[in-house]
C-alpha cells in the first residue's frame, strides 16, 4: 500500500509559531515563542516529516525567517519542507544549503514559469508545487491575490515539466476546522497523476482516515496545523491509526 504521511505544520511569523485563519494576517494566534522547540516536540511524537511556512517570507516575496528555518532543520533528525516567499533559484539554493529537504514553490508557479522549470530541472523531487486554490483558481502572494489559472490545469502542465509532488490547499477550509475538500484533492491527484499532499481543514482523526483511503489514487499525505495546537488531534495517535 502507498505511504501516507502526516506533516505537522509550523507557521512562522516574527520568529514565533503562529496560526492564521484563512491566511488572514489580522487573524493570528501565537502558539509558541520558539518554533525549534515545537519541531522537536513533533519529532518526539513520531513525525517523519515537518512542514514549515515562512509567513513573513510569503508576504515579502523573499525568505525572512531562513536562519531560524536552518536552526530547525539542524535541530531535528527528520526532513523538513518549507514554503513561503521563494521566488528565485538563489532562494531555493539558500534553503537547501541550510538543510531543507524539500522547498515549496507557490506564487512563482503562476508568476514565473521559467524559474519553476529551472528549479525542477536542477532539484527534481526536492521541489514541491504549492497549489492554494480559492473556488478552484490558484491564489498567490500569501493568498492576497487570486489568479485566473485553474489549479488542475496548472498541475497537469507542471507535472509534464517534472513536478512530482503537489501540496493542495482549499483556502476556504484553512484554519476553519471544517474538514478538507477530499473531492478536490482526489481529483487533482487523478488529473495530475502525481502525489498530492492535502492541506487545510483537517480537524479530526476521521479527516485523516478519509484522505488516507485515497492513497492509491495519489493522496500521499496531509498537513495538520491548528488541530494539533488545539489538541483535537493527537499526533502520536494519528500516526499509529493511519499507519
Amino acid at each position: 500500500m502507498a505511504a501516507f504521511t502526516i506533516y505537522p505544520a509550523i507557521d512562522i511569523r516574527g520568529g514565533k509559531c503562529v496560526r492564521l485563519v484563512q491566511g488572514d494576517y489580522n487573524r493570528e494566534t501565537v502558539y509558541n515563542d520558539d518554533p525549534v522547540d515545537v519541531a522537536k516536540l513533533w519529532e518526539e511524537q513520531g513525525a517523519s516529516w515537518i512542514h514549515l511556512v515562512d509567513l513573513d517570507g510569503a508576504k515579502a516575496g523573499a525568505p525572512v525567517n531562513d536562519t531560524l528555518i536552518g536552526d530547525i532543520a539542524r535541530a531535528v533528525n527528520v526532513p523538513v519542507q518549507v514554503g513561503g516567499g521563494l521566488r528565485n533559484l538563489t532562494h531555493v539554493e539558500r534553503l537547501i544549503d541550510l538543510g531543507v529537504a524539500r522547498v515549496i514553490l507557490g506564487t512563482a508557479a503562476i508568476e514565473d514559469r521559467d524559474f519553476v522549470r529551472r528549479a525542477l530541472d536542477r532539484y527534481g523531487d526536492k521541489v514541491a508545487i504549492g497549489l492554494d486554490a480559492r473556488n478552484g483558481f490558484v491564489a498567490t502572494r500569501g493568498w492576497l491575490e487570486t489568479s485566473e489559472v485553474k489549479a488542475e490545469e496548472l498541475a497537469v502542465e507542471l507535472a509534464a515539466q517534472g513536478a512530482s509532488t503537489f501540496i493542495f490547499t482549499d483556502i476556504s477550509r484553512d484554519g476553519m476546522m471544517e474538514g478538507p475538500n477530499v473531492e478536490a484533492i482526489v481529483s487533482l491527484a487523478r488529473v495530475s497523476g502525481k502525489s498530492v499532499i492535502a492541506s487545510g481543514g483537517v480537524s479530526r482523526l476521521d479527516d485523516l482516515r478519509r484522505l488516507a483511503d485515497h492513497r492509491a489514487a495519489g493522496v500521499a499525505g496531509a498537513i495538520v496545523g491548528k488541530a494539533l495546537y488545539t489538541e483535537s488531534i493527537n499526533l502520536t495517535e494519528a500516526i499509529r491509526a493511519i499507519g
